[in-house]
């Protein structure tokens, strides 16, 4: 089990749940918007909105956290993360934001506390990128969308 430090913003409400694992099989931890004073944010159909969590977090080096749609959120209200996944990066120790996108009809009211998102912490891999003057053949070439079967 990797463990992740965070910590919470100067204005953060800490009363709110840490990152969580609702189930033992579980790859996300849900994390939760953070106004302050208990505020909202509606995001209407298609807008977008940077949504406060109040936690930083030091990511280990070697790994990063992704930050995922919910499911739930996505399917019963059309609600998904715009840059989905995000990337966490093992140096960075800002705040985490969620870039939340409406593509529902209805607007959506985000609330202080409402779980928006769930983090996934991966390993990392760094390559060496190369200019050859040409690649190896494979079965699929160079088809592109849909090539590998019907759509």
């Amino acid at each position: 089990m990797s463990i992740i430090k965070l910590c919470w913003t100067g204005n953060a409400d800490q009363s709110l749940p840490l990152p969580a694992y609702k189930t033992l099989g579980a790859a996300g931890a849900d994390i939760c918007a953070n106004f302050e004073h208990d505020d909202y944010k509606i995001i209407t159909p298609g807008k977008w909105a940077l949504i406060p969590t109040g936690l930083c977090v030091a990511v280990p080096e070697g790994f990063e956290v992704q930050v995922r749609p919910r499911s739930g959120l996505a399917w019963n209200k059309g609600v998904t993360v715009l840059n989905s996944p995000g990337t966490i990066d093992s140096d960075y120790r800002g705040e985490i934001m969620v870039n939340l996108i409406n593509h529902g009809e209805l607007g959506l009211k985000i609330t202080h506390g409402m779980r928006i998102a769930q983090l996934v912490v991966s390993p990392v891999v760094q390559a060496s990128f190369s200019v050859v003057d040409s690649l190896g053949s494979t079965e699929r070439g160079s088809g592109g969308f849909g090539s590998t079967g019907a759509s």
